[in-house]
C-alpha cells in the first residue's frame, strides 16, 4: 500500500526557501513603503509653502505666520496621511524669509531621509537622515 503525501525533509526544505524569499524581500518591500511615503511629506511641504505665500501677500510678512488648524494656522501641522509633522521654527522665521520642515513620525519614524526642509526661495533638503537631499526629493 503507497502512502501519499510530503515527507518531513521536503516540508523543512520548502520552509527553509519561502523563509530565505521572505527574508530577501521584506527590508526591499520596507525601503519601497518607506519612499512612497516621501511624497506625503513632499506635497505638505509644497501646499504648505503656497500657504505661507499667500499670508505674505495678504500681510506682508512672514514672522507671524503659524501651523495648526484654521483660522489661526496657515496650513495644518501634520501632512494630509501623518506620515510627517510639520514645523515652522521661529529661529528660522523673518518677515521676508521661513524654513519649513516635515519631520517622520509614527511607521516613518525610521526613514533615512531624516527631516524634509524647504525654504522661502524654493531650496529643498533633508537633515538627520543617512541619504543625500537628492535622492530623498526625486
Amino acid at each position: 500500500m503507497k502512502t501519499r503525501g510530503f515527507t518531513l525533509i521536503e516540508i523543512l526544505i520548502t520552509v527553509a526557501i519561502v523563509g530565505i524569499l521572505a527574508a530577501i524581500a521584506l527590508p526591499s518591500y520596507s525601503a519601497q513603503v518607506q519612499k512612497s511615503r516621501r511624497a506625503d511629506a513632499k506635497a505638505a511641504l509644497l501646499t504648505a509653502a503656497v500657504q505661507l505665500q499667500r499670508y505674505y501677500t495678504e500681510r506682508n510678512t512672514f514672522a507671524t505666520a503659524t501651523l495648526g488648524a484654521p483660522p489661526t494656522g496657515v496650513y495644518p501641522a501634520t501632512s494630509e496621511k501623518g506620515y510627517y509633522a510639520l514645523s515652522l521654527p521661529a529661529a528660522a522665521l523673518t518677515a521676508t524669509s521661513y524654513t519649513l520642515n516635515a519631520a517622520p513620525v509614527g511607521p516613518q519614524a525610521d526613514d533615512p531621509c531624516g527631516t524634509f526642509t524647504y525654504t522661502d526661495q524654493g531650496t529643498k533638503g533633508t537633515s538627520g537622515g543617512t541619504l543625500s537631499w537628492q535622492e530623498c526629493w526625486k
